[in-house]
C-alpha cells in the first residue's frame, strides 16, 4: 500500500510525523514523504528539517494521501497550484484521503470538501466553512465517504489509527497503540476550547494569531480568493 504524506514548507511536524509513526507499520507499506521534487522541507519551527523523498509527478497513484496542516504557511499551500493540482488529480483513485489540522483547508481550496463535514484546528473552523466545508467543531475526527479529517496537530495520530482499524481490524490498531506506547495521560486537561479556561483560550489564540502572520498571505490570500472564484464560475 503506498501511503503519500505530503510536505510542504512551513508545515506542522507532528502533523506528518505523529500518522506516520502509524502507518508505517501496516504490512507491505510504501510510505513516501512528497513535495513538488525530493528536497529538504523546513517546519513552521524554523528549526526541525524534514525530508521530501518524492515528487508529485512520481506519485501519480497513491493508496492514502495525507495533507498536514501549518500554523504559518497554511495558505501558501492553499496556493500553490502544483499541489492543488495533484490533490485534485489523485483524490478521484485514493482509498482514503486524510488531513491533520489545517490540512484540511488545502483540501477544501482543492475543492475536495465541498458541502462534507469536515474539522480542523479550533483557530480555523470558521475558514473551513467559508471554503465549502461543514465545520464540525467538537469532533477530533470526521469521517466523510473516504475522507477522514482530524483537529490539530496530536489528533492525527487518533487520525491514523482509526484508518488502521478500519483497513486491518481492531487487533492490528491496538498491536499500533502499544508499539508506539500511545496512553496519553496528559498533566493537564485543556486540549480543547471546551475545556480551556478564558484566561488560557484567549493567550493560545493571541500566540495562534501570531504565528500565522507571514509576508507570504498578501500574495497567497488573494491567490486563493481569485482560484476559488473561478473555481466556482467553471462548475457553475
Amino acid at each position: 500500500m503506498q501511503i503519500a504524506i505530503v510536505l510542504y514548507q512551513g508545515m506542522t511536524a507532528l502533523d506528518a510525523i505523529g500518522p506516520y509513526e502509524v502507518l508505517r507499520f501496516i504490512p507491505n507499506a510504501e510510505i513516501r514523504f512528497i513535495s513538488n521534487k525530493p528536497q529538504p522541507i523546513v517546519t513552521d519551527s524554523g528549526v526541525l528539517v524534514l525530508g521530501a523523498t518524492h515528487s508529485y509527478d512520481e506519485t501519480p497513484k497513491p493508496d492514502i494521501v495525507l495533507v498536514p496542516g501549518s500554523s504559518s504557511d497554511t495558505t501558501t499551500a492553499m496556493a500553490d497550484s502544483k499541489l492543488i493540482s495533484w490533490l485534485r488529480l489523485v483524490h478521484p483513485n485514493t482509498q482514503y484521503t486524510l488531513s491533520v489540522c489545517s490540512g484540511s483547508l488545502v483540501l477544501a481550496a482543492a475543492g475536495i470538501l465541498d458541502g462534507l463535514p469536515a474539522t480542523t484546528h479550533w483557530i480555523g473552523q470558521k475558514a473551513l466553512g467559508k471554503f465549502g466545508a461543514i465545520p464540525k467543531r467538537k469532533e477530533r475526527i470526521v469521517k466523510s465517504g473516504k475522507i477522514m479529517t482530524s483537529a490539530g496537530v496530536s489528533a492525527g495520530i487518533d487520525l491514523a489509527l482509526t484508518v488502521v482499524k478500519e483497513i486491518y481490524g481492531n487487533e492490528r490498531a491496538e498491536i499500533i497503540q502499544l508499539l508506539i506506547e500511545y496512553d496519553p495521560m496528559p498533566p493537564v486537561d485543556s486540549g480543547h476550547p471546551s475545556k480551556a479556561s478564558k484566561a488560557v483560550y484567549k493567550q493560545a489564540k493571541e500566540i495562534m494569531l501570531n504565528e500565522a502572520k507571514n509576508k507570504r498571505n498578501f500574495i497567497s490570500i488573494p491567490k486563493i480568493l481569485w482560484n476559488t472564484a473561478i473555481s466556482k464560475l467553471w462548475k457553475s
